[in-house]
């Protein structure tokens, strides 16, 4: 079985520092009525050995009774139950604990002749006998219902019982008003409930960590999943384009068909252990694209016209893998594709304002339909970037001049919200 060594340290040093405590109290802090009690300094030695044992037996009652109540708790399964029923469970179980404790502690020191409070009683009780006989009350029966002792007796025996708080009933037996007891009950209900208390809080904060941390996991997890999705959507949209561009090639060029078919196997390739990560570094996704731009320029010609602006300093930075592809691909879908005689596509890659910004602008004009419902590019790049970055992250489309378009990313050099 696997041992809790956190509830057992706390167990030990907890009813250990509260023994200690008793202990300094009598000995230290009281010890001149302590000693005042006894007749002579054996007397006191003697106490004070009783005392140390009875401490020690209390420390182990206590860990063992309130053990016990743990385990009757964990078998009751409390934390499930509501507010109101768990009141009632920690009510009674103080309370039963309480008494529980004071009683076995009772009779464990009687058994091994280390009460205090038994010797005490019984050097009252000698001392109500001594006072008993010293007024010769001995000899009378003025315990009897039918006796009517004198001014003084009565003052006498109001004496015996204030004092030592021993009485003879009316059968003449000697009887102990014990309020010790009970205030001993009473302590002891309020220290088991101090337990109880910190053990229920203890583990509802402990739930509620565990509630907190699995929300989180399951969380990232659906983040996870909805980026495995998105990526498994950009694969086949990207080879449906790059296959078309090598269809159109078989016939009229089959050598550059072969390259081709290489070029895009390397695409593939790179396609699919980029999947394996979040971020890629700009520089592999800038071979990627360089790659997927030679195949479509076999499509285009000279109607597709690429330029780079790069920041050398940026070929480190982490970006999503295939979004740059994605951009790129609407760029000649939305732009290049629609103008007869083609045009530019300008990639930029800089560090802006303590961002990351890359820009891809290509000709032709924005198609508001396209920004307002968003194809599968557009929502797919801005899904992406809210899950990795959240809010801190902007992607936006802008008619930059009156025949440019911009797709405008910006990355805050800051780690990713989902850390793997």
């Amino acid at each position: 079985m696997k041992i809790n060594w956190k509830y057992w340290a706390c167990q030990i040093v907890g009813w250990g520092a509260w023994c200690l405590f008793i202990l300094y109290i009598n000995l230290i802090v009281y010890k001149d009525i302590f000693e005042s009690m006894y007749k002579s300094a054996a007397e006191i030695a003697s106490a004070k050995e009783k005392l140390t044992k009875a401490v020690f037996i209390t420390f182990i009652i206590a860990i063992l009774v309130t053990h016990l109540i743990r385990l009757v708790l964990k078998q009751l399964d409390w934390i499930k139950y509501s507010f109101n029923k768990v009141i009632v469970i920690f009510i009674c179980g103080a309370i039963i604990t309480g008494y529980t404790f004071v009683t076995v502690t009772e009779k464990v020191e009687e058994y091994f002749n280390v009460s205090l409070e038994k010797n005490r009683k019984e050097q009252k009780l000698q001392a109500a006998q001594q006072i008993e006989k010293q007024n010769n009350l001995d000899t009378v029966g003025y315990y009897k219902s039918n006796y009517k002792p004198t001014s003084h007796q009565d003052t006498i025996i109001k004496t015996i019982k204030q004092s030592t708080r021993w009485h003879r009933n009316e059968k003449g037996k000697w009887q102990y008003q014990d309020v010790s007891r009970v205030s001993g009950i009473f302590q002891s209900v309020l220290l088991t409930s101090l337990w109880m208390l910190i053990y229920f809080v203890w583990h509802y904060v402990a739930r509620n960590r565990k509630t907190q941390m699995a929300n989180l996991k399951l969380e990232s997890t659906v983040k996870e999943l909805e980026l495995q999705t998105i990526k498994a959507h950009i694969n086949p949209h990207f080879i449906f384009n790059s296959l078309n561009s090598i269809r159109a090639l078989v016939d009229e060029n089959p050598e550059r068909a072969r390259t081709a078919i290489t070029e895009l196997s390397n695409l593939l390739r790179s396609s699919m252990q980029a999947e394996k990560n979040e971020t890629v570094p700009f520089e592999k996704e800038l071979k990627i694209v360089e790659d997927y731009l030679a195949l479509e320029k076999i499509r285009f010609e000279d109607r597709l016209q690429v330029s780079f602006d790069i920041d050398e300093d940026t070929m480190q930075q982490p970006v999503p893998p295939m979004m740059l592809q994605t951009l790129v691909e609407n760029a000649i879908k939305h732009g290049i594709s629609k103008e007869i005689k083609g045009g530019p596509v300008l990639i930029k890659s800089n560090f802006v304002d303590n961002h990351y910004e890359l820009v891809v602008e290509n000709v032709g004009k924005l198609d508001l339909s396209i920004k307002v419902d968003g194809g599968f590019g557009i929502n797919s790049t801005q899904n992406r970037l809210q899950l990795l970055y959240g809010n801190n992250a902007n992607f936006s489309i802008i008619q930059k001049t009156e025949n440019l378009v911009a797709a405008i990313i910006k990355i805050p050099l800051t780690n990713l919200i989902i850390d793997k």
